[in-house]
């Protein structure tokens, strides 16, 4: 198999796991004979300082001709005073549209050889955690209009003497979904509980929200679609307890993007560390966008010690999802799992009895695995 992949490396500690990532799946390529071509492609904070655009046109488009993209992570506390359509963060934002992709998938499972690093009691990790959270992404809050302007202080029921002349400085975030926009998102999340064990619990604020109550009218019509799938609701709220509470609940879980973006961080610290959870954003075709759903870092960059286990996952997802090569996604969770096996831990995961190593020794330890 040949696949040309957009590799963008991006910030912070982004440059240092893409690099391990690259050399696991060299690995993967010279044992199942498979030619990948990297393209080297700058989105986040490194475009603007190069080309003042955090996702330029040329770039989108090398990763609108590439067959799947990876990513490292971007941002940081330098681009933080630019204007909000300047930041890093909305390169991502544009990329994720320009893409198509609307579905992100991010797994919440524990390693057993890590079942000690996870913060929850003993007794809760034994019986398992093991789900998935299926968050729509190209819609709500973070897509809808932004806003900050003065209102009249009639307007906003405000005495009018504390709001000066001016009136009062308001910022509004609009939170909008379409009928539309749940539906596909909501079959997403069915047919993944299909392929796991037929739960689906959606998660909404049904009792404050109006998108909510669109919310899950949807899904409880689709819900007719798919007889085998036992589907449950949960508000937000409810379910970030529950997520700490009891994990095991859980086996597929579908929800708004902020929702999403929230429960998805709690969900991998629960697993130990932030530093081993991958995540996949799909659409309607093969290719999808593929990053650790960790940030960039900036504190920790160049010093070796970041953690590259969820990118060389997360492009073990891209072999699997976009280009169907689930042989090959075994051999390279298998390579992380005889990675843990015998002991070695970077910082983040160490503990006590464990050899500590550095980001590179990660990679290498794990590629020279891939069997």
């Amino acid at each position: 198999m040949e696949k040309n992949i957009a590799v963008i490396r991006g910030d912070g500690i982004g440059p240092e796991i893409i690099r391990e990532a690259l050399k696991v799946l060299d690995a993967v390529a010279k044992v199942y004979d498979h030619t990948f071509h990297y393209i080297d492609t700058r989105m986040g904070g490194c475009a603007i300082d190069h080309c003042g655009d955090p996702l330029p046109e040329s770039e989108l488009n090398k990763c609108l001709c590439s067959d799947s993209v990876l990513l490292g992570a971007v941002g940081g506390p330098k681009w933080n005073q630019l204007p909000a359509d300047k930041r890093p963060e909305k390169g991502l934002l544009r990329l994720r549209a320009g893409l198509g992709v609307y579905s992100n998938n991010r797994p919440a499972k524990i390693w057993p050889q890590l079942a000690e690093a996870s913060p929850l009691k003993s007794s809760i990790v034994e019986k398992g955690i093991d789900f998935i959270i299926v968050r729509e992404l190209t819609g709500g809050i973070y897509f809808g209009e932004h806003k900050t302007a003065y209102v009249n202080a009639t307007a906003c029921a405000a005495p009018k003497a504390a709001a000066g002349s001016a009136g009062i400085l308001t910022a509004t975030d609009v939170l909008q979904y379409t009928e539309e926009e749940i539906e596909r998102i909501g079959r997403i999340g069915f047919e993944t509980a299909m392929k796991r064990s037929g739960r689906l619990c959606s998660v909404e604020k049904s009792n404050v929200l109006d998108s909510s109550r669109l919310w899950k009218k949807v899904m409880h019509r689709l819900a007719e679609e798919y007889p085998d799938v036992v589907l449950s609701d949960m508000l937000v709220d409810n379910c970030a307890m529950q997520i700490v509470r009891d994990p095991s609940q859980f086996d597929v879980i579908v929800t708004e993007n902020m929702f999403g973006d929230i429960l998805s961080d709690e969900a991998s610290m629960i697993t130990g560390s932030i530093g081993m959870i991958p995540s996949s954003s799909l659409g309607k075709g093969t290719r999808g966008l593929y990053e650790p759903i960790h940030g960039s870092a900036p504190d920790i960059a160049g010093k070796d010690i970041a953690n590259p286990i969820g990118t060389i996952l997360s492009a073990a997802m891209m072999l699997r999802y976009s280009f169907g090569l689930d042989r090959e996604v075994d051999a390279v969770e298998d390579a992380v799992s005889s990675f843990l096996d015998r002991g070695f831990r970077t910082g983040d995961i160490m503990s006590e009895g464990m050899k500590l190593v550095g980001c590179r020794t990660c990679g290498d330890l794990i590629a020279e695995a891939v069997s």
